[in-house]
């Protein structure tokens, strides 16, 4: 009898242990389904209210821009753009919602983020990342029972960013705190808000600007996701601080005019190199 109570017991324990997690409701939240583009292009707002500091450094980025550089853009050398540049959503997305977290999966393969939504609390130390760590919360606004709209806060992030290729930095401090609500329209269901408010040090005051993203229509086929590397056929080529290029035939190159060649202090002349 004994043996038989403990085979019980067991089969008993066995079935709570592979039975199915309870179903997640997927009616609480908004429908986010399907493939989100950016809109209204990669730039950040201007004019941005930066301390003379951090305007001076713009517009020294401005200048070299007009002079054929790149002034201070990071993704040049294929860095990821990070927080809050990143919510350009240069590629296409796909919205996950989990109990436990929100996905943000973008084809530009390092621009993903998970958002989690469990109830965490900020850890007592953060690894930073260019993405930082993303912690939020769902709200239902307008009282019906489902939930509306993603709060966000995000910390521990690292540099260099920048806001957008027109190069308006951040501090180097990388204090920066990424605030963001994120709903769909009352209007119309296809288009997402993203209202983005950034606490930085290089700005006189919160700066708050809002992204909005477009569901592509259904297709008879279902989407192919992709995946886009930057390194991946990148010419550009950080050397000493001066951004230089790779040309067709695999020879370095100036980007803009009276451009200093790199330093080739390791490298014998070339007549020497053939001589040997």
């Amino acid at each position: 009898m004994r043996f038989r109570a403990s085979l019980s017991a067991i089969a008993c324990m066995t079935a709570l242990a592979i039975a199915p997690a309870q179903a997640f409701d997927d009616s609480k939240y908004p429908d986010l389904r399907g493939v989100w583009m950016g809109t209204g292009g990669n730039k950040w707002p201007a004019p941005a209210p930066l301390t003379p500091e951090y305007q001076a450094i713009f517009e020294a980025n401005l200048r070299d821009q007009a002079a054929g550089g790149h002034g201070d853009t990071p993704t040049v050398e294929c860095l990821p753009p990070g927080m809050p540049r990143q919510m350009n959503v240069y590629e296409p997305m796909q919205i996950v919602i989990t109990p436990e977290m929100v996905h943000l999966l973008i084809e530009h393969v390092k621009d993903s983020r998970r958002i989690y939504t469990d109830g965490r609390t900020w850890p007592s130390e953060l690894e930073p990342m260019f993405q930082g760590y993303s912690i939020g919360q769902w709200l239902d606004e307008d009282g019906d029972g489902r939930f509306d709209t993603l709060a966000v806060e995000t910390r521990g992030l690292k540099g260099p960013r920048t806001y957008d290729s027109t190069g308006i930095p951040m501090h180097k401090n990388n204090k920066t705190v990424v605030k963001e609500r994120i709903y769909l329209s009352k209007t119309n269901p296809n288009i997402l808000h993203n209202e983005i408010t950034t606490i930085d040090d290089a700005l006189t005051r919160p700066w708050t600007i809002t992204k909005n993203y477009r569901r592509d229509p259904p297709r008879s086929q279902p989407y192919w996701w992709r995946e886009a590397v930057c390194a991946e056929n990148n010419p550009h080529v950080k050397i000493g601080g001066e951004v230089y290029m790779v040309s067709a035939d695999g020879h370095l190159m100036p980007t803009r005019k009276d451009q200093p060649a790199p330093n080739l202090k390791y490298f014998a002349p070339a007549q020497q190199r053939s001589e040997r």
